[in-house]
């Protein structure tokens, strides 16, 4: 672990894995290089945990997600394993230094947004916990899209993380699991005569593990992220090839691999539709086969007690599907009967929903389900017939009921409820906040909740302090440390020691002295990327998240339109200077998402070339936002902007990431603000907009229209825009968007918060201009972060779900 080793090794790989004769750090093999030293350290630990593992053959839980979202990993494993000292004095033996050799490390893309990140953060708290948990995902060949704006709008482009290799994985080509995809279903008797089921003339695909490590926090522990890629049984037919007939020759192949190949592929066509129907059923089956091949391996062949010892967490309802999978597995290949298999399933499955958007709830057609895989819709159907029993004894002659809660929509199209599938094979349905769960058990599962009541919690989540304060500001870890000590790394709630410092003048300089420096260098980058100078003595009020409607980027151009106005016409004095930075993607069918990147890309356009902007009023859309770049961004905001529509988020993270950094939030009672709120206090939050019960009393007679009429600011705001002020020579460019707030039927309901939302942001005017107010806030924002950790937010879940035993590797 010394310098000397790390160089000694890293000079190895360098020269005899990768040939290279000369230094550089503007190609990715030096990063590559000190990650194969650095995997080599971590791979003895990562043998050792697996063993401790086994020797305990204590229960497992086994964590099932469509993304993981990792960003960059070097960083971490070397602040985990507590050796970028040594790591950055090798490289400075060379001349070179560590910053550019993390730089040169691409994110890996495995992820969208929230989603990913917290069930990355999740597996680095149970590494860090030394809970034995497994993480499955998909090893997509092309991640989220990189994002380009010309000209204010948003260009797409493949991510080809992968092109450059991705070192920190091992194959596990002896683990390839098979997948079938459609045939038909036959019915035998086996050797006892017992009826059973199997599969015939399927189109079968191989799933290939690779597995990446996943260290935890200088305990010695490290857990594993194993990630299937697709790939065909045949890498193609050699008599058509010899025929002539290239394209054919390969098309098995291709099929096969486009299954692994994007994430979320665009669901507007049919074509794209199915594809995401086989990623979740490749995730489920290839994990599910892995998981039970495992436990037979290491218990005699037998699945017997399976159901004490494995847990399955399903996050999200992507896959849910894994419920119908694993009976199939458990009655027809492993030959067990129905209610034997469904007491393990019904015991062993878990599932964690992230949403309030009955839209977001995945339903499939029922031919599509049928064609791709029959025999699982058998068995939903069966599950659905003895569910529906189930809530008719309960229930007598409520068909309404019953229509409401079946698995199978039976209105218009038929589709298969994929979240009504998870609630009914699980022994626990989890909310991710207080309001989250309440909302699912009021609202949206209200039906399910009545018949099982002790079914849902709540688990609020976190993030992890070691990247997102720790590791992404170093500046401010080492002053906390330096006050309190570093304990909090792993025990975040000993912030609240920073509390009694926060009207400590010589403690607020050095906070604001940091903060500064963060600031200049998220100045700095933004330069790089835009070609927009910042002041970094400005006010940096930050959105950056996925571009959606229901996250209200929209409420954050209106007020910058207001500010503008206010300034242009003189009445803006009392205003301080201000940069409103914006960042996010817009799914690629998302056609209002887009439209709202190029009305925030068109105002930020007018402002930033007005002159009598300058030094008042800036405005900058990030590009291409991904964890790397939040990892420069919230140690660097001073306002963190949560503004969705109450009811709308479940959670988020942002939030819990901005304030363990010292920003401020402005936002709505809306998911984990709630609690953010609680932690804080009034004093140390800007709060505004209606709440949930508000909103849904409003929308029955919701009049956007009398909000705007009634509010000269609006108004004028209005104006602005209908005017084409900000789109001069692209005429009705931007009607979509404007007009959407507008509409009666928004069901975000801009216009009905946007006066409470200028109100607020004039509290945050008024608070920053008294710099220790604002220092002293700041600082107490972070005292009171403890609870958003996901160390806490894990221990939860071990100790109400999974009931694991930690180990500790010899």
């Amino acid at each position: 672990m010394d310098a000397d080793a790390i160089l000694s090794d890293l000079t190895h790989y360098y020269t005899r894995m990768y040939g290279r004769r000369t230094l550089r750090t503007d190609t990715p093999f030096l990063s590559q290089a000190l990650v194969h030293t650095i995997r080599d350290r971590l791979m003895e630990r990562w043998n050792r945990t697996n063993i401790a593992f086994e020797r305990a053959d204590g229960r497992r839980a086994c964590y099932l997600s469509m993304e993981f979202l990792m960003g960059r990993l070097l960083n971490n494993a070397l602040y985990s394993l507590g050796s970028t000292d040594e790591s950055s004095h090798a490289l400075g033996l060379l001349g070179v230094e560590l910053e550019k050799v993390l730089d040169a490390e691409r994110d890996a893309g495995l992820g969208n947004g929230g989603l990913g990140r917290l069930a990355a953060c999740f597996l680095d708290s149970c590494a860090t916990l030394g809970l034995p948990v497994r993480g499955y995902g998909i090893r997509y060949h092309y991640g989220m899209f990189r994002q380009r704006i010309v000209n204010g709008f948003q260009i797409e482009e493949p991510d080809p993380w992968l092109r450059e290799g991705f070192p920190w994985e091992i194959e596990r080509s002896e683990l390839a699991r098979t997948i079938r995809f459609g045939g038909r279903t036959v019915t035998f008797r086996d050797e006892h005569g017992r009826t059973r089921h199997g599969l015939e003339d399927t189109h079968d695909v191989l799933a290939i593990p690779f597995d990446v490590p996943i260290p935890g926090y200088r305990n010695g522990v490290v857990n594993t992220l194993r990630l299937w890629s697709a790939a065909a049984t045949d890498e193609f037919d050699l008599e058509e090839f010899n025929a002539g007939s290239y394209t054919e020759a390969v098309e098995a192949k291709n099929e096969a691999e486009n299954i692994s190949m994007v994430l979320y592929p665009n669901t507007a066509t049919e074509s794209g539709h199915e594809l995401r129907l086989r990623q979740q059923y490749f995730l489920a089956s290839a994990s599910l086969q892995d998981i039970l091949h495992d436990y037979r391996y290491r218990h005699g062949g037998s699945l017997a007690g399976l159901e004490d010892k494995v847990c399955f967490q399903l996050n999200d309802t992507h896959p849910a599907i894994a419920v119908a999978e694993l009976m199939r597995l458990l009655m027809d290949e492993h030959g067990m009967e129905w209610d034997q298999a469904w007491g393990i399933v019904r015991s062993t499955t878990a599932y964690t929903n992230h949403t309030l958007l009955p839209e977001a709830l995945e339903t499939w057609p029922v031919p599509m389900f049928e064609k791709l895989l029959p025999r699982l819709l058998e068995i939903i159907y069966e599950i659905n017939a003895r569910f529906l029993d189930e809530v008719s004894i309960r229930w007598p002659g409520d068909n309404a009921r019953l229509a409401r809660m079946s698995l199978i929509d039976e209105g218009g199209e038929r589709r298969v409820r994929m979240a009504y599938l998870a609630i009914v094979g699980s022994y626990s349905v989890n909310g991710v906040a207080e309001l989250h769960s309440r909302l699912l058990r009021e609202g949206l599962f209200r039906d399910f909740y009545e018949l099982w009541p002790d079914k849902f919690n709540n688990k609020t989540n976190g993030v992890t302090p070691r990247r997102w304060l720790a590791a992404c500001n170093t500046r401010l870890a080492a002053l906390v440390s330096g006050k309190i000590g570093d304990g909090w790394v792993t025990k975040l709630d000993q912030l609240e020691a920073l509390a009694p410092l926060a009207d400590d003048a010589g403690f607020q300089a050095s906070w604001r002295a940091v903060k500064l420096a963060n600031k200049q260098r998220l100045a700095e980058d933004i330069k790089r990327r835009t070609g927009i100078e910042l002041d970094p003595a400005m006010l940096f009020d930050v959105q950056v998240k996925r571009i959606h409607e229901y996250k209200r980027q929209l409420l954050n151009v209106l007020h910058a339109v207001h500010m503008y106005d206010l300034i242009r016409r003189g009445d803006g004095d009392e205003l301080p200077p201000r940069a409103i930075i914006i960042g996010g993607k817009a799914a690629p069918g998302y056609v209002m998402a887009k439209g709202i990147i190029k009305l925030i890309g068109n105002v930020a356009r007018v402002i930033n070339n007005d002159p009598a902007m300058a030094g008042r009023l800036q405005m900058v859309f990030y590009p291409d936002y991904n964890v790397s770049a939040m990892e420069k961004i919230c140690p660097a905001a001073d306002l963190s902007e949560q503004i969705s529509t109450a009811g709308k988020e479940a959670s988020g993270t942002g939030n819990m990431k901005f304030m363990m950094n010292g920003a401020i939030t402005i936002g709505t009672l809306d998911g984990a603000n709630v609690e953010i709120l609680e932690a804080v206090g009034d004093e140390n939050f800007f709060l505004f907009g209606h709440t949930v019960e508000e909103v849904a009393s409003l929308r029955e007679n919701y009049d956007p229209g009398a909000y705007i009429n009634a509010d000269e600011d609006f108004r004028r705001v209005v104006g602005l825009l209908e005017s084409g002020h900000f789109c001069r020579f692209e005429v009705g460019v931007l009607d979509a968007v404007i007009g959407a707030f507008q509409d009666p039927s928004d069901p975000w309901m801009t216009a009905a918060d946007f006066r409470s939302f200028i109100d607020a942001q004039r509290r945050v005017d008024e608070a920053w201009k008294d710099t220790a107010r604002w220092d002293r806030m700041s600082i107490l924002n972070s005292a009171c972060s403890g609870r958003f950790s996901t160390d806490r937010t894990m221990q939860d879940y071990n100790d109400d779900i999974w009931r694991l035993e930690p180990v500790e590797p010899g």
